[in-house]
């Protein structure tokens, strides 16, 4: 009998936390999901919501499909941590006036009727709360954080932070045996200002502390509120990374040793712990460590985790010169027989799944999580693990906070779906995938090319679609003089019939970036540029081209929306003579905006057979998006007339409708940059979504196959 594929782990939902806001609340309130747990029977997670001071309750009693399951507001307070005990919710709530006077309080929250039953008094500000294995105690990190625009944020800032130990009968704490642990005078940075920032279990009743700040660890028997052991969490040096904010990703840079200082801390078992490197006002070194329980190391990602975010478009370059893709969350539990490691990278917004093997740990696959991950909890008993992502962009009119839901069963990964091969011993660094382009000679073989978010290297992209996932294998800089090209943000690019390509670059005048055409050879280098006739830029807008496509002597050049001369709904498909150098254009008519503020474009035009297809997609995303469809406009309809003059509108016919497509690819929430499209030599459609280079992103990238094109009306009519 063949051996048994293993379980791989796919998320199966997206729930968006602004659903689970209380009636009568204004829909676009912040909100966010901090740190979540689960009730004992599996079928209700709880997450804490600081910004809008309260606990939601979501119900999974069906994984594929969770339901708003409650709200409980604390009037004054933050919410911080929860953690479940029975029947009970325990959530650590601050109500510190500023940070010198710090306060708050563990309160005991009941499931059956949502209320607040109890509250003990913590005399601090409290963080991580962590209930034991057995249920009988209950921890809290009093944290007192320090004040970063004080002395540059540096140690001391009194009061010192603290851990208190409650014992748990029936699930809640009794006060009036609190027992307050001291930790100063164990640290070497800042001994007598230690600030707690995660606690955690194990079997024993040992708790296990990071001290964040302070760049060290602590060990604490549960049951005497002893300190058994510490150390420093201690510095590393990372090779291979990339440390400028420069907007292009080169992995090619050095950082000299810094503190690690962790976030989240996990027990392996009893001996072995698991802390995620965040970083805070001194350090931060983009991994996890495996310690040993006497401090010594077991094991260290070092850069290796980063470099599996990169390879699938999700390093942000903007947190290159800080602390890279963060690791801030952790989750550790046992499923099918086997220990697994969940670590959240914050600013690379993904969770990288980690087999524990009892040495080095087995990278298994890379998770989609929404923006800013911050905490996790797995249910083995119902093959889940979920986790939440904090980053709420309501005022942005962006992606909000949501919840996501992984299951583990039989299967491949649906995600990544797009992944680098590695150049020279490192992953091609890519993202913004704002074009894409058939290649002509091979079928399911692809360029595209990065827009302005890396626009100090502006590249063009080598893509292999014949394997899952497909496969970045090779990467050419756009170069102008032996230099990177400057002032590109390419958003449309197709083959000259040489070699090389036309580039689309949308322009911005506040910016001065030109509206342009950019012809490249094969290697990248600049042979001509072709910027917008004066006919056109007396009505342009920062929103031009968006997609080229080369038919006979002509390239055709779609303009993302309206510019100051076009009627209402109505935007320009430009045609460029490359043997007369003559401009002309015709009228598209886009679909009126779906929703008040938002607003319908074009995001590509590529050309098969006798028809042009375009992309035309509202600017809404999650649960608001409305429009992200595929349309067709015949070439014989494309007849271009003189620039300045009346301009025919040619007619379209709408082909696909992309929207249940986005929503079924990983179960998360619809991206809204559905930003290429592209139909190879046999006549099959690829799309392709912009991740924003991770900025204010979850930094996915979708791309995907949608079928035969000529397929593609039957398919919208049935």
């Amino acid at each position: 009998m063949p051996a048994a594929a293993e379980p791989v782990f796919n998320r199966i939902a997206s729930f968006p936390v602004a659903a689970n806001l209380p009636a009568g609340t204004d829909p676009k309130s912040a909100t966010s999901a901090e740190i979540v747990a689960a009730s004992p029977d599996g079928n209700t997670l709880v997450y804490s919501d600081s910004p809008h001071g309260g606990i939601g309750f979501i119900d999974i009693t069906d994984a594929r499909a969770p339901k708003a399951g409650g709200y409980t507001p604390f009037e004054g307070g933050e919410p911080t941590s929860v953690a479940v005990a029975g029947t009970n919710v325990l959530v650590g709530v601050n109500t510190s006036q500023n940070r010198a006077n710090p306060s708050g309080f563990l309160a005991t929250v009941a499931f059956a009727d949502r209320s607040i039953a109890a509250r003990c008094d913590l005399g601090g500000q409290p963080d991580s709360v962590a209930v034991s294995p057995d249920g009988s105690l209950v921890a809290v990190a009093i944290e007192n954080e320090r004040d970063e625009d004080v002395n540059d944020g540096a140690l001391p800032q009194m009061p010192a932070g603290f851990v208190v130990i409650l014992p748990l009968k029936n699930g809640a704490p009794d006060c009036a045996s609190l027992r307050r642990v001291e930790l100063t005078g164990l640290a070497e940075v800042g001994a007598d200002d230690p600030e707690p920032e995660f606690v955690s279990f194990n079997e024993r009743n040992e708790l296990a502390v990071t001290l964040q700040e302070n760049n060290h660890i602590v060990i604490i028997d549960g049951s005497t509120g002893k300190v058994t052991g510490h150390f420093s969490a201690g510095a590393l040096a990372l090779e291979g990374v990339d440390a400028q904010d420069d907007g292009r990703i080169a992995f090619t840079d050095t950082i000299e040793a810094r503190p690690r200082e962790p976030d989240a801390i996990k027990w392996l078992g009893t001996d072995r712990l698991v802390v995620a490197n965040e970083g805070d006002w001194k350090g931060g070194t983009r991994g996890f460590t495996i310690f040993n329980r006497d401090g010594s190391i077991s094991y260290e990602s070092g850069p290796s985790f980063e470099m599996e975010a990169a390879k699938a478009g999700h390093y942000p370059d903007k947190r290159s010169d800080a602390k890279g893709i963060e690791p801030e969350g952790l989750e550790v539990a046992e499923f099918g027989g086997k220990r697994y490691i969940f670590a959240l990278a914050e600013r690379g917004s993904v969770v990288g799944v980690y087999r524990d093997t009892g040495a080095a740990p087995e990278f298994v696959q890379l998770l989609p999580s929404g923006i800013s991950p911050e905490g996790a909890v797995a249910i083995p008993g119902r093959n889940l693990i979920a986790t939440v992502n904090e980053a709420d962009l309501v005022e942005d009119d962006a992606a909000r906070s949501h919840v996501m839901l992984y299951e583990r069963s039989e299967g491949t990964p649906a995600y990544p779906q797009i992944v680098s091969v590695e150049k020279d011993g490192h992953p091609i660094g890519w993202g913004a995938l704002g074009a894409l382009v058939a290649d002509p000679a091979q079928p399911e073989r692809f360029f595209a090319a990065s827009d302005s978010a890396y626009g100090k290297a502006p590249t063009i992209y080598a893509i292999d679609a014949g394997s899952k996932p497909a496969r970045i294998t090779d990467a050419t800089i756009v170069t102008e003089g032996d230099k990177p090209a400057a002032k590109l943000d390419i958003e449309g690019v197709t083959p000259d019939d040489n070699g090389g390509f036309w580039l689309a670059s949308e322009g911005n005048p506040e910016k001065e970036v030109p509206h342009q055409l950019v012809h490249v050879d094969a290697a990248g280098k600049v042979l001509e540029k072709v910027t917008f006739p004066a006919a056109l830029l007396e009505h342009q807008t920062r929103f031009g081209a968006e997609g080229i496509a080369k038919v006979g002597d002509r390239l055709w050049i779609a303009v993302q929306r309206p510019w100051k001369d076009d009627p209402k709904n109505t935007t320009k498909l430009l045609a460029y003579d490359l043997t007369s150098k003559e401009w002309g254009a015709v009228r598209y008519p886009l679909e009126a905006p779906p929703a008040e503020g938002a607003w319908v474009g074009l995001s590509e035009l590529t050309v098969s057979g006798d028809d042009a297809y375009l992309i035309e997609r509202d600017n809404l995303i999650g649960d608001a998006a409305r429009l992200k469809q595929i349309t067709r406009v015949a070439l014989s309809n494309l007849k271009p007339a003189p620039l300045g003059g009346d301009l025919p509108t040619v007619s379209k016919t709408v082909v696909r409708d992309l929207l249940p497509a986005l929503r079924a690819q990983t179960n998360g929430y619809v991206v809204d940059k559905v930003e290429g499209l592209a139909i190879d030599r046999d006549g099959n459609g690829f799309v392709v979504t912009d991740n924003d280079g991770v900025d204010d992103s979850s930094g996915e990238t979708l791309f995907f196959g949608i079928g035969r094109m000529s397929d593609q009306s039957a398919a919208l009519k049935n």
